[in-house]
């Protein structure tokens, strides 16, 4: 037996070392969303389960007042503060890297087993510190969940003016044609959803006229998108236009489905276990690839902060090959010159460290327990938080068409 068992053990670690040691540098930054996706899904378990092992832990469970919700929310913000120092300690190290030479770029690409089990560590050491500790992460979280939605938004539009130019560079009918059929049918989607919103969210015989004037101000808002992207002082395309129109009519949904289920207006109240557990794996689907693209994004694009000695920041200002290098000489010396990274490694993880900390907030529902614990983001804080996300969104997508005609001597990326 005690062969057998070593055997198994053996395996086991010839397996993790194989999976490790696979992971290449292309590859690494998936391996760090893998990191995040398996915290989001530690998290949800615990809050189904971790309830009754909580209330065993005297220094967690100082109170016999303390409800089911409450411990609910602190296995959530306890994973996700292990989780959050585990990119923020990675964050901090990799500050100041710039060229593949350094020491710290083979700690960003390498040692996957120590990185698992410093992981690991970490999210286990947090259900030991002071409940004090974990209530001020949950209040610092809210901000921190803040500033990731506002790199999202962001991220999307940088996205949709990208696309955007993409298809205009190659100057062909059929990719104009192209760009106008998806915008048109992006319009007809948005419109089209917020009139099912005005039938689920206004039920007859009730006043409702919050939730009317949520729905009436995004279709006012996609409206107002076209007109100014149309506009022949702006010189800008219907395709984001369209494309934040549906983002907007979507993040209207969201908040309008974390009404209060006791909330008469809300019309899904009926269906309200379904509808919270459809919009929280929509939502984690939609963070982890969010935090996915905006590591990309990170290492080729200025907007996100690449660093001044990556390739892209520097394109146009130097040949990437002179005829002299290929001299056996130069060959040499080339090889020995440090190579710039891609991509700036301390930004990549602070992004991870934000979503952390708005993954914490999504499985906690801003850290209100005063909703039934069957419920996930469900209470007027996820609301106005999804509200306020949307019209921020609008803003940011108008200054960038407007933004060019009140600076004109300014550069905008």
């Amino acid at each position: 037996m005690s062969c057998l068992l070593s055997c198994c053990t053996s395996l086991t670690c010839g397996l993790c070392t194989s999976v490790a040691s696979g992971i290449s540098k292309k590859s690494a930054r998936l391996a760090y969303c893998g990191i995040f996706g398996l915290s989001l899904i530690v998290s949800w378990v615990l809050r189904e389960v971790a309830a009754p092992l909580l209330k065993k832990l005297p220094w967690i469970s100082s109170s016999d007042t303390h409800s089911k919700e409450w411990y609910q929310i602190q296995a959530v913000l306890r994973v996700s503060l292990g989780n959050f120092l585990f990119f923020a300690i990675f964050a901090l190290i990799m500050i100041g890297v710039k060229d593949q030479n350094d020491k710290r770029d083979s700690w960003h690409h390498g040692g996957w087993i120590a990185k698992m089990v410093i992981w690991l560590v970490l999210v286990v050491l947090m259900f030991f510190v002071p409940n004090v500790v974990i209530s001020i992460y949950g209040t610092l979280s809210k901000f921190g969940a803040g500033l990731f939605l506002l790199v999202q938004v962001v991220i999307l539009l940088d996205f949709t003016h990208s696309w955007n130019d993409a298809w205009v560079e190659k100057d062909e009918q059929k990719w104009y044609v192209a760009l106008l059929a998806i915008s048109v049918v992006c319009y007809l989607a948005a419109f089209t959803f917020l009139g099912i919103l005005f039938i689920w969210f206004n039920p007859s015989g009730h006043d409702c006229g919050l939730n009317i004037f949520f729905i009436v101000m995004t279709m006012i808002l996609a409206f107002a998108f076209a007109v100014v992207a149309l506009h022949p002082a702006v010189n800008g395309s219907l395709l984001p236009a369209s494309v934040i129109s549906v983002y907007c009519a979507y993040v209207c949904y969201t908040a309008l489905s974390s009404e209060p289920r006791d909330y008469v207006c809300n019309g899904l109240h009926n269906k309200s276990k379904a509808v919270s557990t459809s919009t929280l794996v929509l939502g984690m689907l939609t963070t982890v690839l969010s935090v996915l693209y905006s590591a990309v994004r990170a290492g080729s694009s200025k907007t996100f902060l690449s660093p001044p000695s990556s390739p892209r920041s520097s394109a146009g200002k130097k040949p990437l090959l002179e005829a002299e290098e290929l001299e056996e000489g130069k060959e040499k010396k080339k090889e020995a010159e440090a190579r710039p990274v891609n991509y700036s490694y301390s930004f990549f993880h602070a992004i991870f460290a934000l979503a952390s900390m708005y993954s914490a907030m999504l499985l906690s529902g801003w850290t209100s327990s005063s909703e039934n614990s069957e419920l996930i983001d469900v209470g007027w804080t996820s609301v106005w938080v999804r509200i306020c996300t949307e019209w921020v969104t609008a803003a940011l997508y108008v200054w960038t068409l407007v933004a060019p005609l009140l600076f004109p001597d300014r550069e905008f990326f």
